[in-house]
């Protein structure tokens, strides 16, 4: 819960580098087998392992397979593929004690492709809960596939579709090439409402080369853990910000804009993407009250939350928060603001509650949390007389 969150994890971690992993989600029919065999083939991908499900779509071209033991095929580029074939977290930790004592060639990037009926979150969780998982890798990306035909059908009736779209960092569209000639509009059309489920992941429409796949499934993305690493690209809030506005009490604002109506309504699904900036910084005890009350609130109805916030006891060193549904992570701190702007972020994307009650909620908490703790400073003052 929230109080993992706001735990200081400054103590010391190994300086073993931990083992960037992607994920691949998108629903049924969206492009993930060809992607996955597409990528096998890539020059980039010689040292990085692929973990497909056991009962997930995709079947490696026996054309790509150069030799095999029980656990392990290792490819004609050099790349590995692994099947889980039962537990993801113990399947990683063999693969890497394996790695460690030579069993299997070195790799450096992990692919794992998830059955298109799957969400997400509960392997997200695995890395943010699990403290071997932890220690040994961490979650660069999720890049998740929309198939540009289908996408309102699929979103309509199938909620797995719509959160594979919200926790995404990465969103590639396919198969724009089968809409006929009206491509444009349905690009702009789909960028609008996967915008609404979620404001800061990258939208492209998929490129197929190898290169650009390879680049795709193997980077490096942001470290939580790298003091130095640069969180921008991964808070990517920076294209929504010229559009917030600051309310009343002066501490605190936030955004919630909506384009023009896209074509696919997405009619009472409720995913919301909410993001609180705040100018003043938080005590530590400020923003445990903040997160508890939002983990109180929110429960399960919150998909994820991420942020950089400002803290008082800590000028000029941002803390870094994380979470996946009612899963939150324990703090990281990077060692200086990436720029000038030091306001606290927090971007929060949810389901099942109304953008307006989502905004009074937050900014409530928000209010509260601080007038909380301005009382208690002036107690304490007094107390000290």
């Amino acid at each position: 819960m929230a109080a993992q969150m706001t735990a200081d994890s400054d103590t010391a971690r190994s300086s073993r580098p931990r083992i960037p992993v992607t994920l691949v989600t998108g629903f049924l029919g969206s492009g993930k087998t060809t992607l996955i065999n597409a990528a096998l083939r890539a020059p980039g991908m010689e040292r990085t392992i692929v973990v497909v499900n056991e009962f997930g779509e995709v079947g490696i071209d026996h054309q790509l397979v150069a030799s095999s033991n029980d656990s392990v095929v290792v490819l004609e580029n050099g790349c590995l593929c692994c099947t889980v074939r039962s537990d993801l977290v113990a399947t990683l930790n063999a693969l890497y004690h394996d790695r460690a004592a030579g069993r299997i060639p070195a790799f450096e990037n992990v692919v794992i492709e998830t059955s298109g009926l799957a969400e997400p979150a509960p392997v997200l969780q695995a890395f943010l809960s699990e403290p071997t998982l932890d220690g040994l890798y961490r979650v660069s990306s999720v890049v998740t596939l929309v198939d540009a035909v289908n996408y309102g059908h699929t979103l309509e009736r199938h909620d797995e579709a719509l959160r594979q779209i919200a926790l995404a960092d990465q969103i590639r569209l396919t198969k724009l090439d089968l809409v006929g000639p009206s491509v444009s509009d349905t690009e702009v059309s789909l960028r609008s409402s996967i915008a609404r489920l979620n404001r800061t992941a990258e939208v492209h429409a998929i490129d197929w080369s190898a290169e650009a796949l390879a680049a795709l499934l193997t980077a490096p993305g942001f470290d939580h853990a790298d003091p130095s690493a640069d969180p921008r690209p991964w808070l990517g809030v920076a294209t929504a910000e010229p559009s917030l506005h600051d309310e009343h009490d002066d501490h605190s604002h936030s955004h919630h804009e909506h384009d023009h109506e896209p074509l696919y309504h997405l009619r009472g699904k409720n995913i919301e993407s909410f993001v609180l900036v705040r100018t003043v910084p938080l005590s530590r005890n400020e923003l445990q009250f903040l997160l508890d009350g939002i983990s109180h609130n929110l429960g399960p109805n919150l998909l994820r939350v991420k942020g950089l916030v400002s803290i008082a006891d800590e000028p000029g060193r941002p803390a870094v928060i994380q979470g996946v549904q009612h899963l939150l992570h324990t703090m990281t701190w990077l060692e200086k603001w990436p720029d000038a702007d030091q306001r606290t972020r927090i971007v929060f994307i949810t389901q099942g509650i109304a953008s307006v009650d989502l905004r009074d909620m937050i900014g409530l908490l928000d209010r509260v949390s601080t007038r909380t703790f301005k009382v208690r400073e002036r107690g304490s003052l007094s107390a000290g007389r």
